[in-house]
């Protein structure tokens, strides 16, 4: 591993990623006004962007100038099972970090492969709600604008009203690293000219009892807890999983199946191979607790299968 991420710091390629285009007509003080981004990575990912010790993050930073942070383990992104990095500083700074971060996740998950083409992979950036109007522009001027220049695909996740709290959208960058930092770089440097943007650094990973997943706000939007006592009740749902996406719901060695369950508080169970719904090839997915750890649950599998599913499309 250590010499898989060596290899990419003396890349002859590194630098000409790191120097990605800058914004088209900045002012030079905002090129220095602190800004972040935020951005969600599998629970196995943080692992390697922090490092044995702490010395992959360590070094990152003493590279890049600017600040990495993450959500602590088990604490997601609401409906996800993915935990949140914010990189703070300067937008040059910035990018440097986000450009060693992501090429040290492909490296990682690409390392085997011999093709030349480079991978298109999804990034996730989170983005306050509020701020994803200055992303749009009118009539969409803007994203397609980034679109264009950046030659990434950019979509924008729609207001999630399921999770109380929850103030944030995903913005979905697909590309191959090149692209994605392109991206990366026109839409910090047009958030960071928002001045209600920065205010959310001092409180990046705060989601009021929206945090964990199980945390559903009730059907009428007011939030706070359930006051129907049925919903602490154990109560037993199951669902039809594709045999093709099972791999996808467990996780290598239980990891991905586990981080579910220890995030909605739900017991999930699959049936053994060969045992499927009545008149279908789908695999039986039995999600066992209380009413909003059962949804939390489905969510999040149901969630998995969409993405891959998304993914076999493209």
């Amino acid at each position: 591993m250590e010499s898989t991420e060596s290899s990419y710091v003396s890349s002859p390629e590194a630098p000409r990623r790191r120097s990605s285009p800058q914004p088209k007509s900045p002012a030079s003080d905002t090129m220095e006004k602190p800004t972040y981004v935020r951005f969600l990575v599998s629970n196995a990912a943080a692992g390697s962007v922090i490092g044995k010790g702490g010395a992959t993050i360590t070094d990152f930073q003493s590279q890049s100038g600017a600040r990495i942070q993450l959500s602590r383990n088990h604490e997601f992104f609401p409906g996800t099972t993915d935990r949140i990095i914010m990189v703070s500083g300067s937008i040059n700074e910035i990018l440097k970090a986000v450009d060693l971060v992501l090429a040290k996740l492909l490296s990682e998950l690409y390392s085997e492969e011999t093709d030349d083409v480079e991978p298109r992979t999804k990034l996730r950036l989170v983005v306050p709600n509020s701020s994803c109007g200055g992303i749009i522009g009118k009539g969409g001027s803007t994203i397609k604008s980034f679109i264009e220049g950046s030659q990434a695909g950019i979509k924008i996740s729609p207001q999630d009203n399921n999770y109380f709290g929850l103030n944030d959208r995903l913005v979905t960058v697909t590309g191959n690293l090149d692209e994605q930092m392109r991206a990366v770089d026109l839409i910090v440097s047009k958030l960071s000219e928002d001045p209600h943007y920065t205010q959310s650094m001092n409180a990046p990973f705060s989601y009021p009892a929206a945090y964990n997943a199980m945390s559903y706000g009730p059907p009428n939007g007011t939030g706070g807890k359930f006051q129907n006592n049925k919903e602490d009740r154990s109560n037993s749902v199951t669902i039809g999983v594709a045999d093709s996406h099972i791999g996808l719901v467990v996780g290598r060695g239980g990891r991905t199946i586990m981080e579910i369950s220890q995030a909605s508080g739900a017991r999930i169970k699959i049936s053994d191979r060969g045992d499927f719904m009545s008149g279908t090839t789908d695999r039986k997915v039995t999600i066992t607790g209380s009413q909003r750890a059962i949804r939390a649950a489905e969510s999040m599998i149901l969630q998995k299968v969409a993405y891959a599913s998304e993914r076999a499309m493209e």
